[in-house]
């Protein structure tokens, strides 16, 4: 299926949306579609013949990204820096939404406790101003925690600091601040009726050895063992070994690849693009692929690849998850669930459309019943 015309994905700058852009890009991608009373997804995924899938086909699912949504502290947009990113305030305030699962990135501490926390490495400045970095696996439990505000208010926490990736440096200063936390204390602390996507992260620039990512596995699935209960879990990570690793230790929880789809360019080719994802998936029994947005929206016959011919679940993720025409467009081409950052706009769409959709098939359903009445 070809891109929706007159208007090239590439002009949509995700940090800087211009609206017009948005619209005729929504409006003419929407005309490409059919609503239909059911796909062949649909029936497979409503008859669950295949383990993993992860949701039933009627409803799209929408996840809260960080929890209610990333921190981008270079925006004007006070949305994106409301409540600290990954934080126990965040991952608790998304459950006040209609929302199925909330995402949250883990890494390990030197001494071994899974932590919330994105960026790989962390910063702080000095009492002479001078800035200073750590990588964040490199910490002790109790150095990670020193950073920012503290759990005890009698203690002061190490200024936070975040490097974007153009270089610059940024206080972490948001509305509503919270202390970093462990991956036990969200068990522990998050509301228990709202699912998680534990993404678990690795540094791109680095090649890990398989002891080291079974070191970080393992001692995740330890606290999800124990703590997860009746929870829905799915895991997900960008690196390819990781996601095959997952699935070899473990056969209880879905897992997924994450993919930018090719919009960047890395030594190990399994990440340059949603054909490498498929056969990643295919070869090795992953249970979906999480794509960047737009390597979907540029290419929309590839859904039918994943969802039909691959029998894989699809979520995406990305900047433009949080404008309601893009994701009404990807709810119209069957993708299962999209991560957003503005979840109160984005919950509130999906629920509109998909009433919408729904009373169609059944006005739908009831029209092929009276034809079907007349003829006796």
């Amino acid at each position: 299926m070809a891109e929706p015309r007159n208007v090239n994905i590439a002009d949509i700058d995700p940090y800087n949306l211009d609206e017009d852009v948005v619209d005729k890009f929504a409006a003419a991608a929407a005309a490409c579609y059919s609503i239909s009373s059911g796909s062949e997804t649909d029936k497979e995924q409503e008859g669950g013949n295949k383990k993993g899938r992860i949701k039933a086909a009627s409803k799209m699912m929408v996840i809260g990204h960080r929890g209610s949504g990333m921190n981008l502290l270079q925006s004007s947009n006070k949305r994106m820096k409301f409540i600290k990113e990954n934080s126990l305030v965040a991952l608790n305030a998304a459950g006040n939404f209609n929302l199925h699962f909330i995402e949250f990135d883990v890494q390990v501490t030197i001494d071994d406790c899974p932590v919330i926390f994105h960026d790989d490495f962390i910063f702080t400045k000095n009492m002479q101003g001078e800035i200073t970095e750590k990588r964040a696996t490199d910490l002790t439990l109790a150095e990670f925690l020193s950073y920012g505000p503290q759990r005890e208010p009698a203690n002061v926490g190490k200024p936070l600091l975040r490097k974007i990736k153009d270089g610059r440096i940024f206080e972490w200063k948001v509305e509503t601040d919270d202390h970093l936390c462990t991956l036990q204390q969200v068990f522990q602390d998050v509301t228990h009726s709202l699912g998680f996507n534990i993404e678990l992260k690795f540094d791109n620039k680095i090649v890990y050895k398989e002891h080291e990512l079974v070191r970080v596995i393992q001692l995740v699935l330890e606290v999800v063992f124990r703590s997860a209960e009746e929870r829905p879990i799915i895991f997900s990570s960008f690196q390819p070994d990781a996601a095959l690793l997952l699935r070899k230790l473990q056969t209880s929880y879905p897992v997924l690849f994450i993919t930018n789809g090719g919009s960047e360019i890395y030594a190990d080719t399994r990440r340059n693009s949603l054909d490498e994802a498929i056969k990643l998936c295919r070869e090795h029994n992953l249970d979906g692929i999480v794509s960047e947005v737009r390597a979907v929206l540029r290419n929309p016959g590839v859904v039918t690849e994943i969802k039909d011919n691959s029998k894989l679940s699809l979520i995406t993720y990305g900047q433009l998850n949080n404008v309601s025409k893009v994701v009404y467009v990807q709810h119209l081409m069957g993708v299962d669930g999209v991560i957003v950052d503005l979840i109160e706009d984005i919950t509130t769409a999906v629920a509109e459309f998909s009433n919408s959709v729904e009373e169609s098939r059944g006005n739908l359903k009831e029209d092929n019943v009276q034809n079907k009445m007349t003829r006796y």
